[in-house]
């Protein structure tokens, strides 16, 4: 009788250790699994979070390029010269690839960009829609072309300076030379075109 009762207390003194020793992993795994949700949510979260000036930075780059490709759709359209044209569709290709991987970094940093031209782009492409023949190519390609480039050129090397993002700073770094070669070509263009 005596061992019975040892044996049902022994039972019972498992079945409760084992209980709380259940509790207590199930309490270990939902903390860590907490603990690692947290870590996971802030360590995405200070990824994810730019300086002011380096969401500037993205935000300027996706805004040259929607400025770029919207003039150069015009242009494919109203250009009298082949060489404009070419220039237009060269402009649609590198800029619309460009504002993609703008847009993928913005995803990526919980960055909103900009999706249509600005106002001062809006106002030249009401302008270059009025214009036609020699007047428009001339008009697009001292805009959009020379103009446009050497500020999106300018703007890029003085925000490369101060961007922290790698990510940016890679985007920066990787659009420059591309839009230097589009302004080398827009001038070669105006100087065959003074001659």
């Amino acid at each position: 009788m005596q061992k019975c009762k040892t044996v049902k207390g022994l039972l019972v003194a498992s079945t409760v250790a084992a209980m709380f020793s259940t509790f207590g992993a199930y309490a270990q795994t939902t903390s860590a699994a907490q603990s690692d949700a947290s870590a996971q949510t802030s360590s995405t979260g200070s990824m994810a979070k730019l300086s002011s000036g380096d969401e500037k930075a993205l935000k300027d780059m996706a805004q040259a390029n929607i400025n770029e490709v919207a003039a150069a759709k015009i242009a494919l359209d109203k250009a009298q010269s082949s060489e404009v044209k070419a220039f237009a569709q060269k402009m649609v290709d590198d800029h619309g690839s460009a504002l993609e991987k703008v847009e993928t970094v913005a995803k990526q940093k919980g960055v909103t960009l900009p999706t249509e031209p600005d106002a001062s782009h809006k106002a030249m492409a009401d302008k270059l829609e009025k214009e036609s023949g020699n007047a428009f190519d001339k008009m697009y390609m001292e805009n959009a072309g020379t103009k446009d480039h050497k500020m999106v050129l300018s703007k890029l090397q003085s925000d490369a300076k101060n961007i922290k993002d790698p990510d940016v700073k890679a985007l920066a770094d990787a659009h420059t030379p591309v839009v230097e070669q589009h302004l080398e070509s827009a001038e070669k263009m105006k100087l065959s075109a003074d001659k």
